[in-house]
């Protein structure tokens, strides 16, 4: 799998937020196939940090219904993965720079 395809995007969330500035913990939204190796060889590519640790979380898929004109509409949302990223002391990414 190449380096490109295993980080999706940051997750920017209040929590997220919270653990970069305590924890030194960013979240990414990752590729479902992808392992610890391959997020902590990417995470340090792109982002030019030393990753200390890596934990991951497989979100499971939620179930959705809207009522509209035409009666309900029932769709599901898809799984993904998360991870945790734990970079060394005094080492931090910016990840608004980019938007």
């Amino acid at each position: 799998m190449k380096l490109s395809e295993i980080l999706v995007k940051p997750v920017l969330t209040e929590k997220a937020n919270n653990q970069q500035e305590k924890l030194r913990r960013y979240a990414f939204k990752v590729n479902r196939k992808a392992n610890k190796l391959e997020i902590k060889k990417a995470v340090e590519e792109f982002y030019g940090v030393s990753v200390i640790d890596v934990n991951t979380v497989v979100v499971p898929g939620k179930n959705k219904t809207r009522f509209t004109k035409a009666g309900f509409i029932k769709g599901v949302k898809p799984a993904y993965k998360k991870a945790y990223v734990t970079v060394a002391e005094g080492e931090t990414i910016d990840l608004y720079s980019n938007i």
